[in-house]
């Protein structure tokens, strides 16, 4: 079956796996990975009081997001305490390595972006962003 004849589905679906390892591994070139990059923009771009925050704004489980920091702790990218306030609570911070690692990221994913972006108009990336939206908008649960 040629692309124009595939299912829609089925064509974002194969496109979406394409561009995701193609962005994994520049990530991995970069000395990264998509998790380290997910938590790291969070951290640089929001105001984030607790690691239950940052989870939610990655968008992944608390458990899940652990195992991360604990990775990116001991590769020295973040540190972690408890607030004195509540002990339940994890205070995560960038350290001087975790910016320098955030300024390596940005640089791949900016680059990447540059490369996915070849050949196309801003216009057609325009048109683009609405139709992902429309098709994201079609497969979400209808509001109850």
């Amino acid at each position: 079956m040629r692309p124009a004849q595939q299912p829609v589905g089925l064509q974002l679906t194969r496109t979406a796996r394409t561009v995701s390892r193609a962005f994994d591994d520049a990530l991995a070139q970069a000395g990264g990975s998509l998790p380290v990059w997910l938590v790291l923009l969070a951290m640089k771009t929001r105001n984030l009081a607790s690691q239950r925050e940052l989870a939610e704004a990655v968008g992944i489980r608390e458990a899940t997001l652990t195992h991360h920091l604990s990775a990116m702790e001991t590769a020295g990218l973040i540190s972690r305490q408890r607030d004195p306030a509540n002990r339940r609570i994890h205070i995560v911070e960038l350290t001087a390595a975790g910016d320098e690692m955030f300024m390596t990221l940005r640089a791949a994913a900016i680059d990447f972006d540059q490369r996915l972006r070849g050949g196309i108009s801003e216009q057609e990336i325009s048109r683009l962003r609405g139709v992902l939206a429309r098709l994201a908008d079609n497969v979400r649960p209808a509001a109850g």
